[in-house]
């Protein structure tokens, strides 16, 4: 969301000299452009009145093309204009907010933390700039103050929505549940036709038989007409799912959470090949047992892969409870160092054109540009978490541009790991999650994981621990004393305490992880019969062990 320019010509705007009434007009022009989210006019008349120069106030239209150019993701532009509306006017805390976002989106976080403190210390007032700066503390995993904004937001403009769920979601990360249950309610009082405020209320907790919102969501879903609100549709069949599951109705939960996904993907072109494919190349790119190449010699980064909804979360706390281990997060840092010393024109993060290309790539310089490209968020605590489930695509470079790194896969029943996966409603802007849909193409995409997971280990022997989640469930201590052991750290009680750990959870098992060790996601597939017995089937004959 963005900020509206109001006023005639608006703020920061003159209009001087003989031309005036004509530069004003055109300043209208932008202004309403502006206001409308007409991305390309503005575009259009800010390239205009740059030209003109004369009488205009510079700082509010390179402003004003910089918002467009990142609207429509023209990030280089984008960063450009908003660079120079902040060197022109370096007080405007709006400017710089929108800055320290575009820095975000091209993941250059080291400096959008610095430009988005530099807008925090400038104290912005208005909401839609407090709101903007708590998106960007949040993905820079600045959640609790990300916290601090979203409730400014709210206080000064308390009858907006958005900033209600922005609020919710936060809270949620910090682990205060309750809080974020009230904060959901009121988003979703003040429009009950927020359909992501319905979703995401029912992961908050485990729904009971006298406290649940199923009749509600049954209703919405009545009122919604077939085919014509695509995420009314899927937030609420996944909602009604959850809820349904927690309840024991589990043939009515199926039924829904399959509408939900079958909404979700509809305009999605997914083709299994492509996944084929790419896992064939990054076989092909390791051919021979490898030994560690002159990578970068740090031991700072652990690295916890696995598929989706395995387990990973669960590992991330056990470790992070250890005072010498800070968790960073879900981190995108390595594919892109990759990505861009690969010099890879393709629009996938990863693709065989990209794994292709990396042949020349110096395994050192890429060590070095992953590690640097994560601070400042890390470096503070000998050791650091990157709990990116799919790097488990990038073991091989990995193994190489970092010798040292400790790599930590984690395991489920596979049963278990694709219904969770289909249960799971991942971030739909990316491409990692397509398999998701369809309960079958999850299937199969958990055969690439489990044979390619066969490669790496084959290929670089003794350098991933693999744990099974269920032994870790079952074994607590002894699985958590041996990840402690691999990490090559010593043995701290907190470790079995995780649950007690106080920083910030960004992923699906947020709520999860603030309870102790629980069981009741051990073998959940039986609950739902011979509803999934195609999946199994399917599993079975490509070689894996259900039982």
């Amino acid at each position: 969301m963005t900020d509206t320019i109001a006023g005639k010509p608006g703020p920061g705007v003159t209009t001087t000299g003989p031309s005036g009434h004509s530069l004003a007009r055109e300043l209208d022009a932008l202004v309403s452009a502006f206001n409308r989210r007409a991305w390309p006019e503005a575009l259009q008349l800010s390239g205009q009145l740059l030209n003109t120069g004369a009488g205009v106030r510079q700082s509010t239209v390179h402003y004003v093309a910089g918002v467009a150019n990142l609207e429509l993701q023209r990030m280089p532009q984008a960063l450009q204009c908003l660079r120079e509306a902040t060197r022109l006017e370096p007080d405007r805390s709006d400017f710089s907010v929108q800055y320290a976002k575009a820095l975000s989106q091209v993941r250059h976080d080291r400096d959008a933390r610095t430009e988005a403190d530099r807008a925090h210390a400038l104290g912005p007032s208005d909401p839609v700039t407090l709101d903007t700066l708590g998106v960007v503390y949040t993905r820079l995993g600045a959640r609790e103050l990300a916290v601090e904004l979203f409730a400014k937001a709210c206080a000064a403009a308390p009858h907006i929505p958005l900033y209600r769920y922005n609020l919710a979601v936060a809270l949620m990360t910090a682990g205060r549940i309750a809080e974020s249950e009230e904060s959901m309610e009121q988003c979703i009082a003040l429009d009950p036709h927020h359909w992501s405020a319905h979703f995401m209320l029912a992961q908050l907790r485990r729904q009971t038989p006298d406290s649940n919102h199923v009749e509600r969501l049954l209703a919405l879903v009545d009122s919604v007409p077939p085919n014509s609100d695509r995420q009314a549709m899927v937030c609420l069949n996944m909602a009604l799912a959850k809820e349904l599951e927690d309840l024991g109705d589990y043939p009515r939960s199926l039924s829904h959470l399959t509408a939900g996904k079958r909404a979700s993907g509809v305009h999605r072109r997914y083709s299994f090949k492509q996944d084929e494919e790419l896992f064939e190349a990054l076989t092909e790119r390791f051919p021979t047992t490898s030994t560690a190449a002159e990578g970068l010699p740090t031991e700072e980064p652990i690295f916890i892969i696995g598929m989706p909804r395995s387990g990973t979360t669960l590992v991330e706390r056990i470790i992070s409870s250890h005072p010498s281990v800070y968790s960073a997060g879900e981190l995108m840092n390595f594919g892109m160092a990759l990505k861009f010393l690969a010099q890879s024109p393709s629009r996938r993060l990863v693709d065989p054109e990209t794994v292709r290309r990396t042949e020349g790539v110096d395994m050192k310089l890429l060590g070095q540009t992953y590690l640097a490209s994560t601070r400042p968020v890390t470096g503070h605590l000998p050791r650091f978490i990157d709990k990116l489930p799919h790097n488990f695509l990038y073991v091989g470079f990995i193994a190489q541009a970092l010798p040292r790194a400790k790599i930590i896969c984690l395991r489920r029943n596979p049963m278990d790991t694709c219904l969770s996966n289909f249960r799971q409603l991942f971030s739909l802007e990316s491409s990692y999650f397509d398999y998701s849909f369809n309960l079958m193409d999850t299937g199969r995409y958990f055969v690439l994981f489990d044979r390619l997971m066969a490669y790496w280990n084959k290929m670089f022997p003794g350098r991933i621990l693999e744990m099974q989640y269920e032994d870790l469930v079952e074994n607590q201590e002894p699985c958590s004393r041996r990840l402690i052991e691999f990490c090559d750290l010593p043995w701290d009680p907190a470790c079995l305490r995780f649950h007690e750990n106080k920083s910030s959870v960004a992923t699906a098992s947020a709520v999860q992880v603030r309870s102790p060790m629980y069981r009741t996601a051990l073998e959940r597939w039986r609950a739902y019969g011979d509803a999934l017995d195609p999946l199994r089937d399917l599993l079975r004959s490509s070689g894996i062990d259900i039982e």
